[in-house]
């Protein structure tokens, strides 16, 4: 189909931590396959997968040194074909992350960059030279703290790495280097792959002058945990030559029909960049971390959606309030005296209601929350870097939990990151056909957006007062009003225009053109005539 991932539902699976088959306590590709069934059924349209290639495993697997094989903590290129099959026979789309602005270390490109100045890796990877009291060549700081530079004595220079000093980046000014990747996509699209999620998309080029950063121009009263945030990243990425090499890819993609989605790592300015990034012949979707924060208003996202379809009429979003690297949005989101499991309903709701594409974490359809962990449970590179906070990355990368057995289902080993009492009492056997449970709500949601306005429909926001969001979705016949009381205290609004309630709304109820909307109330009413809501 066309244009399938327009609107489309996409799950985002954690190879580590899926499902696991030899008991070595860490998940597999046969173990995902195993499960392509539960996603197929939950409603999704496809799935994406974290990385899987050959990695020393410094960042779990975000430090690639061989981009076209199976790393055998996961598996085989056999059981990767496998997974793509099983998946295409289930009605289901593969997405895989592409991590190309940097390689491990222990790549042999970088192994031979390294070597000299001379070699034919040489010009391969950012390198620079120290400035003359020998410090380095710019004050970029690095994701994972401290320089983003790190000393070779082989060369005697400077490399650059915007995260661990083990991931250094490549040197996309090179055009040999970008033909290299392109010829990594051809040879996953030509496994079967339907499309690339590309890992920080907005790093792929820097400034070759390596001129300074300047201050954030917001003002800060403090520092931060992670002093990352305390510099405005104008030369260090978002360089325009991005947004052409996002034109070469797109090209390269449509050779073979590939859909493809970016990862927007920026704090300033995200929604803007998403648009341009998403605009005509680059991706055909954007994701930023803008809805992955602690604002959970009505004022929010109208700014948000609204900002970037009218700043961006051309481009598509991906909206997500999840992934691998935040806390995880019920932890986020709960205020004092509200339910986890109200929330994790309405926020189901709320996410699958919204004009664009959608991407679901894996385990956010049974309600989990973050694990607490310990400083010596964790494996994350940047949560051990910053204890006690930023908390890092671990909490929400524990493992899926399947029942109510040992592990919650997901090893007979040793799982790499417990399963903890709380997280493993929210489980798939103990939610499946129950009735108000999170899972089956999602389940529900995600087959009337299918069949409904939901899908496609264009955006209409109403003025109304906190905490209710109330926006249109569809014009004329089909058209739908959805309203969310985004707090635990009833709330009463009069609306006209629109009949009884429909869909998988919860704690709402219709009188006499008043609409009650009970704590985390949601409500779809289908649109009659001339619509107007107050409160």
């Amino acid at each position: 189909m066309q244009d399938w991932w327009r609107g489309a539902v996409t799950y985002q699976v954690y190879p580590r931590s899926f499902q696991d088959t030899d008991g070595d306590g860490v998940g597999d590709l046969p173990g995902i396959t195993a499960r392509l069934p539960y996603l197929a059924d939950l409603g999704v349209e496809a799935v994406w997968l974290s990385p899987f290639f050959r990695s020393p495993m410094k960042d779990m697997g975000y430090d690639v040194s061989d981009y076209c094989d199976v790393d055998p903590v996961f598996g085989t290129l056999a059981d990767f074909d496998a997974l793509v099959a099983k998946a295409h026979a289930l009605g289901l789309k593969i997405i895989i992350d592409q991590v190309l602005s940097h390689t491990s270390d222990q790549h042999p490109f970088f192994a031979e960059s390294r070597a000299s100045r001379i070699n034919p890796k040489a010009d391969w990877y950012v390198w620079a030279d120290p400035r003359h009291d020998g410090s380095p060549p710019s004050n970029w700081l690095s994701v994972f703290g401290g320089s983003a530079w790190a000393w070779d004595a082989r060369r005697k220079q400077y490399y650059l790495h915007n995260f661990l000093t083990s991931q250094p980046d490549l040197n996309y000014h090179n055009p040999a280097v970008q033909d290299w990747a392109l010829d990594v996509l051809r040879f996953w699209m030509a496994r079967g792959v339907d499309g690339f999620r590309f890992d920080t998309v907005n790093y792929f080029f820097h400034d070759p002058l390596f001129r300074d950063n300047p201050a954030d121009f917001r003002v800060k009263v403090e520092a931060e945990g992670n002093p990352y945030g305390m510099q405005y990243h104008l030369f260090d990425k978002n360089q325009a030559e991005n947004l052409l090499w996002m034109e070469r890819i797109r090209t390269v993609l449509d050779e073979f029909g590939a859909a493809s989605v970016g990862e927007m790592g920026e704090s300033h300015h995200a929604i803007r960049m998403m648009g341009e990034y998403t605009a005509p012949g680059r991706l055909h979707q954007c994701y930023s971390f803008e809805m992955m924060g602690y604002d959970y208003s009505a004022g929010f996202f109208r700014d948000r959606i609204g900002g970037f379809f009218q700043g961006a009429p051309e481009g598509w979003p991906m909206w997500a309030f999840s992934n691998h690297d935040v806390v995880r949005h019920v932890s986020r989101w709960a205020k004092h005296g509200e339910s986890g499991e109200a929330l994790a309903k309405q926020a189901g709701a709320l996410l699958l209601s919204f004009e664009g594409s959608i991407c679901l974490w894996q385990g956010e359809e049974l309600g989990q929350t973050d694990t607490p962990l310990t400083l010596e449970e964790l494996t994350d590179p940047q949560g051990i870097a910053f204890w006690p906070e930023p908390v890092g990355r671990d909490n929400t990368r524990t493992p899926m939990v399947w029942d109510g057995s040992a592990n919650g289902g997901f090893t007979t080993g040793t799982p790499w990151l417990p399963v903890k009492a709380e997280h493993a009492a929210r489980h798939v056997e103990g939610q499946l056909g129950a009735q108000g449970s999170v899972l089956e709500g999602y389940r529900t949601m995600l087959a009337f957006r299918k069949a409904s306005a939901l899908r496609d429909g264009k955006t209409r926001f109403l003025t109304v007062g906190e905490p209710i969001l109330a926006f249109q979705r569809g014009e004329g016949e089909g058209a739908i009003l959805c309203v969310f009381n985004l707090s635990p205290v009833t709330r009463v609004v009069t609306v006209e225009g629109v009949s009884l309630p429909v869909g998988p709304g919860r704690h709402a109820g219709l009188a006499e053109g008043r609409l009650t909307l009970g704590p985390n109330g949601v409500a779809f009413l289908p649109v009659t005539g001339a619509v107007s809501l107050q409160d």
